[in-house]
């Protein structure tokens, strides 16, 4: 009898959990209050939605019972966010204002579940899906880098590395597709490997206050926002297409994706390909053209437990590499050919190559990335467990020896399982408790035929808790985490030409010796947030991170001669540590939206490279037989480094004036090391000030011009002259103004939208510029006009098309 009544219980509890209820409600104009049409409202963590029809009015069937966060977004309206406790059947509706860019309302990154922006208290960047059509850009990491904070290191076109408040490489954690991106992130000319066609917008949270992700996050993490679930029993194709002129970029991209009884997916494939760049001072920039071909399929379920969605990616991406060496006579780039004894030289290159498409002369890139991921959560009474587990293969090959012809000197292979799973717990009391563990194994090979970092396995394994109370107008969050990395490096052998042979053979030496290192950290956070009126508010967060050292500052014992600089790497290193603090203020009103926000963030243990000295004066040369190159040898050792500074956004947005809107950015950034001379006092690579100022005016739908805009803005950037200056290597960047202007619209017919154009011009005054945070400016001088370095792209003007075609509305 006992059983029975168990199992009674049990099954009611289930059925209760289970239980299926609607959303429904209506889409308005917060200005006009009428009815809007096609809006998209959507529950993040169930990846459930549905489309507004003609009267404004939507619904969304079978939701279970739960706490939910629920977002309404329409191009050319702010999206705007409520959290419900659902319990039954539900009537929610939205008022939606007029675009204002400045601010996200939902955060993604960092959090246990998609929240509120204005409960948490981190700081987050946004680039939305609308930003990221009007806008234009040449890779992934460029579409992000107006953000206030964040910056690239480029190497032309096709290569830039994020960095977050003026920290980089293993210091800033990439998601795509909701796992961490891995690849060979330890190097400079080593990119983001994943599709901006495939991306619904950009989250980036900076500092370490996230306890999300481990070892790697102590700047910040980039999440790219996969597209989102389509609502139940739509079909829909999406055609975009995309030209350049100042490289002749194109861009294609078709994607198909449906929801019918719950089985959802989104199929994609993109294609890129650009000529050389030009500017003003340099012309055509030889070897600066790049080719990329990407597939993105999604597979899956959503039912009334959850979802899960099976995810496969690949990736492939072929592109030249700019060394900037010139002719001494006449100022021509020049490039490699093989002489009369087959020997590497130089000659001028030819006209012919520059306008050329899928033309890769040595030296060059080709890169692949394969990944699978399984993304499930599941709904457990009131409780959801998120469950993640990614498989990535990345291969790197670089060809830079003319004389073996199309053969990769440099060929890195990783193969990575990531796994990550989060339990949040049901709501009690107000309070939001999450824990969950996540980590990787990682096996990376060197294929190449020299030798840079050694062969090794890495094991990370981490666990958290992250936990958020409301009280009134107070919301309170923090948490802690723990982690472990296991490093363990593999010896190689070397003959007197370089070649890599056993150990037992006569006269091998070791380029690389095994060795094992174990690292651990603890991590934590801590933050509240007081709305001190209805549109004032502020916010203030306490943070620790914790990272351990790459491979090649632990590991490396050789040149790459992209550079050409000796690396030596230390296997004593102690891995970072930081302690920030951030202290945020914010207005939001019907007429303006402004947030300012002051940081500072102490590292101790922080690892850079330094120059050695040779015992007889200069610089001490170190020879790589592999590569058979000689070159200046840096040793990475650590230190202590302070980085402080503000951040702050303005969007004045007259309520009076609803078509205006005037957007400004600021940010600085002073990042030094302690205890140091003037010489070595600044990290080197700091981005410096910049103050963005934009006009955007935005038009109610005219006939068949829908979400019309126009704007004309200006990116002022200040000279950088915060240097590391003690060895050259880094040198004094004039400040520099440019002007960038943009129009589009969604163009309608009588059965609904037809398409989308967005038309936007880069540099309209084609001023000649370098970027301080770009490498390519420390390339060869040009003896004829007496510059120093290869120059950033010049005017630039964008045309894209969007075409969306439903099979089934």
């Amino acid at each position: 009898m006992k059983i029975k009544r168990f199992f009674i219980l049990f099954l009611c509890i289930y059925s209760k959990s289970f239980a299926q209820n609607d959303i429904s409600g209506k889409i308005t104009d917060a200005e006009t209050k009428l009815p809007l049409q096609s809006a998209s409202v959507y529950i993040p963590d169930l990846k459930k939605g549905a489309i507004s029809n003609k009267d404004g009015e939507y619904i969304i069937k079978n939701v279970p019972a739960g706490n939910f966060v629920i977002e309404a977004t329409l191009m050319g309206f702010t999206s705007n966010a409520q959290s419900i406790r659902l319990t039954g059947n539900t009537t929610l509706n939205f008022d939606l204002h007029t675009y204002t860019e400045m601010l996200p309302t939902v955060v993604h990154t960092g959090t246990a579940m998609p929240e509120e922006l204005p409960k948490t208290p981190l700081q987050v960047g946004y680039i939305s899906g609308t930003q990221l059509l009007q806008n234009s850009y040449t890779n992934i990491t460029d579409a992000i880098a107006s953000i206030p904070g964040v910056s690239q290191t480029t190497l032309g076109q096709s290569i830039s590395k994020p960095f977050i408040r003026g920290l980089g490489y293993n210091r800033v954690v990439v998601m795509v597709d909701g796992v961490k991106q891995e690849g060979q992130q330890w190097f400079d000319e080593f990119g983001i490997e994943a599709d901006e066609n495939a991306i619904e917008a950009a989250e980036v949270l900076k500092g370490p206050g996230s306890l999300r992700y481990g070892s790697d996050a102590i700047a910040g993490v980039i999440n790219y926002l996969p597209p989102k679930t389509l609502p139940e029993g739509k079909i829909q194709m999406n055609l975009l297409s995309e030209y350049q002129t100042n490289s002749g970029l194109y861009n294609n991209s078709i994607s198909f994706a449906g929801n019918q009884k719950g089985f959802v997916w989104d199929a994609r494939y993109s294609n890129k390909e650009a000529r050389d760049y030009k500017n003003k001072y340099d012309g055509y920039v030889w070897n600066s053209g790049m080719t990329q071909n990407d597939f993105r399929g999604m597979f899956g379920l959503n039912k009334k437990w959850g979802y899960s969605h099976l995810i496969i990616s690949l990736f492939d991406y072929k592109l030249g590499i700019i060394e900037g060496s010139r002719d001494s006579a006449t100022g021509l780039f020049t490039t490699h050919y093989l002489d009369a004894n087959g020997e590497d030289s130089f000659g001028i290159a030819p006209s012919s190559g520059y306008k050329r498409y899928n033309y890769f002369p040595i030296i060059h890139q080709h890169i692949r990335h394969y990944k699978a991921v399984l993304d499930n959560n599941f709904l457990i009474g009131k409780s959801q467990l998120q469950v993640t587990l990614g498989l990535q293969q990345n291969y790197r090959q670089e060809a830079n020896d003319i004389t073996v012809g199309n053969i990769y000197n440099n060929y890195f292979f990783s193969q990575t399982f990531t796994y990550d799973a989060l339990l949040s717990l049901p709501q009690k009391n107000n309070w939001n408790v999450s824990v969950g563990i996540n980590g990787m194994d990682k096996y990376s090979q060197d294929r190449g035929l020299v030798f840079l970092i050694p062969e090794y396995n890495a094991f990370d394994f981490g666990a958290f808790s992250i936990a958020k109370k409301t009280i009134n107008k107070l919301t309170v969050s923090g948490g802690l985490r723990y982690d472990i990395r296991h490093l363990q490096t593999h010896s190689l052998y070397v003959n007197d030409d370089g070649e890599r042979v056993s150990k037992d053979i006569q006269g091998s030496e070791a380029q690389f010796t095994a060795f094992t290192s174990n690292f651990s950290g603890l991590s934590g956070s801590v933050g509240a947030v007081y709305d001190f009126t209805k549109n004032i508010y502020g916010k203030i967060n306490f943070s620790r991170g914790y990272r351990a050292p790459a491979i090649n500052e632990a590991g490396a014992n050789g040149i790459h001669d992209g550079t050409p600089f000796f690396e030596i790497g230390d296997p004593t290193l102690k891995a970072e540590n930081s302690f920030q603090a951030d202290v945020t203020f914010g207005v939001k009103t019907k007429d303006i939206t402004a947030e300012v926000d002051v940081y500072r963030n102490q590292i101790n243990h922080y690892i850079f490279p330094e120059k050695l000295q040779s015992v007889f004066g200069g610089d001490s040369l170190r020879t790589d037989v592999a590569a058979h190159l000689e070159g200046p040898a840096f040793k990475y050792i650590s230190g202590n480094a302070v980085i402080s500074g503000a951040e702050a956004v303005l969007d004045i947005h007259p309520d009076v004036l609803p078509w205006l809107h005037f957007e400004n950015s600021f940010s600085t950034i002073r990042a030094i090391q302690k205890h140091q001379p003037d010489s070595t006092k600044y990290l080197p690579y700091t981005p410096p000030g910049q103050i963005n100022s934009r006009v955007r005016f935005v038009f109610d739908n005219v006939s068949a011009l829908h979400n019309a805009y126009i704007f004309v803005g200006i990116n002022n950037v200040f000279e950088q002259n915060k240097i590391y200056y003690k060895y050259g290597d880094e040198t004094i960047t004039p400040g520099y103004t440019l002007l960038n202007a943009g129009i589009g619209s969604d163009i309608f017919g009588k059965k609904g939208k037809l398409f989308s154009i967005y038309i936007s011009g880069n540099n309209l005054t084609d001023k000649a510029y370098q970027s301080s945070t770009s490498l390519i400016k420390y390339a060869d001088p040009n003896n004829v006009t007496g510059r120093t370095g290869v120059f950033n792209m010049g005017r630039n003007f964008t045309f894209k098309v969007l075409i969306p075609i439903d099979f089934k509305k």
